[in-house]
């Protein structure tokens, strides 16, 4: 057994050594913190976050031997020769001198190990300037993910505020944000998912006078928007300034995606990539042009064209995108085989995805990429399909030999977009006498109500709602009858009871008395419906009548009669 004294010995040696080894350990810390200090490229937050690693037992594997060492040597002046006395060996890599930061390693880990990517597939996105052209439904997930995934700039160009009607589908904003300007709401987003990021907002839509300043400074452009003439503006803007685009649209279910302009070569090359005028020459009609407003979109149909928007724009990037848009990869002229003629697709290409170090064809051969328009159908079975797209036209108006888009037409204004694809803003196809307004129609309901007793007779006109069947049940005016302007606009000769809805509307008009009968046609905005009235005098319904469509449709009967009336 051990004596009392021997016992105190034993209490006292171990305090002592305690103390010893606690005086050694903060020596130590003073010792780390020198050595930290003496890393050149570090900077002042980098080099406190490392230290407070360290003290949590997070030390850099450079460090963790050496520490390891010094805790198990006994002599301090050993610990001490050994830390500040080591040199580096000639090429070695120092402690905070890699090609990224530490936190950045973290943040990029999951996507850096994939060989697809790799380090230098990283520093490729760190270095790109990527400018989204529409803050909405496209450009919402686009931006997200080129955040997420570390795009070093990404500009945003939208004049548009937050509506609470955007946010089924434009998820970035948010009810708070209502109001406010969609470049800074996204913007706000982007800083808080990932603050390396630097994001330039232009807080303006997109303009002939415009649109080459502003999209200069960028490697690629992404179309988010969703009106044909700033598609046309966009794409020839790119073509100018030898960007490629990535392209995309969405409507009710459906979505389509193109890469339009890539390679960017100049105009005249036949190698280069078609632009928007290659695939449409002409823009559509007026009358065929639906918005998501008016023909609806499911939200998550736009984010999946954003998604892949965002997914394009990474693999151009990754594969070695220059900054004057090129891909940097040599190309051959096509053998005299026929202007316009389309290759075999390429068997098994993307099976290692870009970026990966594959065998490459000699300089001398390869091709320029096949275009392609990728089809989303969400309701179909398989969803995608994609169609190969031609060339280069070689009477394109943009980027052929004869073009006629030059940078002194755009910037002077002289190509009118709107003009261009026939854009009448607002709709007037009908004369004033054929229209008439909300409040009007409120007062023709007003006048001609008459009652016997508790029963309502007819009030001397009928009001045709031309709105799809589907949106006749979100809501409707009393006493209107549901003819979609899609039956509508059957061919003349396809019999007119061939629906009952067809039928209904027939009977409707004959029933109206030919002196004092109007037919009155009303629509979501008044656009529709004056397409109905010429459609109804075609048709030979209503002789005799006087009819007339409301102006601003539903919606002015909100904003001037009813505010209680429904707003989708």
């Amino acid at each position: 057994m051990f004596s009392t004294s021997d016992l105190d010995r034993t209490i006292t040696t171990l305090r002592n050594q305690i103390v010893a080894h606690e005086s050694q350990l903060r020596k130590l810390k003073e010792q780390l913190v020198q050595a930290e200090l003496r890393a050149s490229n570090i900077d002042e937050a980098k080099q406190a976050h490392d230290l407070q690693q360290a003290y949590r037992g997070g030390l850099m594997p450079e460090w963790q031997q050496e520490t390891w060492d010094a805790l198990c040597n006994t002599s301090l002046e050993a610990n001490e020769n050994h830390l500040l006395s080591k040199k580096p060996e000639a090429g070695a890599e120092q402690p905070g001198r890699w090609e990224l930061e530490l936190e950045e390693y973290r943040r990029y880990g999951r996507q850096l190990i994939l060989p697809e990517m790799g380090l230098q597939g990283q520093l490729r996105l760190k270095d790109a300037k990527i400018c989204i052209v529409g803050a909405g439904g496209l450009g919402c997930p686009a931006a997200a993910y080129l955040a997420g995934a570390g795009v070093g700039t990404i500009g945003l160009v939208d004049g548009d505020t937050v509506e609470i009607s955007n946010l089924h589908r434009q998820v970035l904003h948010s009810t708070a944000k209502v109001g406010m300007p969609k470049v800074d709401s996204v913007s706000e987003y982007i800083t808080a998912l990932n603050p390396n990021v630097k994001v330039i907002t232009h807080l303006s839509h997109l303009s002939p006078t415009t649109a080459l300043d502003t999209l200069h400074p960028y490697t690629l452009i992404l179309d988010c928007t969703d009106s044909p003439q700033s598609r046309y503006l966009i794409s020839d803007a790119c073509v100018l300034l030898h960007k490629p685009l990535v392209s995309a649209s969405a409507l009710r279910t459906d979505g389509q995606l193109m890469i339009l302009n890539h390679p960017a070569l100049p105009a005249g090359n036949p190698l280069g990539g078609p632009c928007y005028r290659c695939i449409f020459p002409k823009p559509p009609p007026p009358t065929s042009v639906v918005s998501c407003g008016e023909g609806g979109v499911l939200g998550s149909v736009v984010g999946v064209m954003g998604v892949l928007q965002a997914l394009e724009a990474i693999k151009l990037v990754v594969a070695g995108l220059q900054a004057d848009g090129s891909s940097g990869r040599e190309t051959r002229q096509p053998e005299a085989s026929g202007a316009g003629v389309q290759t075999k697709a390429r068997e098994g290409e993307g099976e290692g995805g870009p970026g990966v170090e594959t065998p490459q064809p000699d300089a001398q051969t390869q091709c320029p990429p096949q275009p392609e328009l990728l089809i989303f159908s969400a309701m179909a079975s398989p969803p995608f399909r994609s169609i190969r797209l031609r060339s280069r036209r070689a009477a394109c108006a943009a980027c052929s030999a004869v073009a006629s888009v030059t940078p002194e037409s755009l910037k002077s204004g002289s190509l009118d977009y709107a003009q261009f694809c026939g854009v009448l803003d607002p709709v007037n196809l009908l004369p004033p006498e054929d229209r008439i307004s909300a409040a009007e129609y409120a007062r023709l309901v007003q006048r001609g109500r008459q009652r016997d007793g508790d029963a309502e007779v007819r009030p001397g006109h009928v009001l045709v709602d031309v709105r799809e069947r589907t949106q006749f049940e979100l809501c409707r005016l009393p006493g209107s009858i549901n003819w979609p302007m899609s039956e509508l606009a059957l061919p003349l000769g396809r019999p007119l009871n061939g629906t009952a809805t067809n039928a209904n509307g027939c009977r409707e008009l004959k029933s109206l008395e030919e002196e004092g009968g109007v037919v009155v046609v009303v629509c979501r905005l008044g656009n529709d419906s004056q397409l109905a009235v010429k459609r109804l005098r075609e048709m030979r319904l209503g002789e005799g009548k006087r009819v007339v469509d409301i102006k601003g449709g539903l919606k002015a009967w909100r904003e001037e009669v009813d505010d209680g009336f429904p707003e989708y």
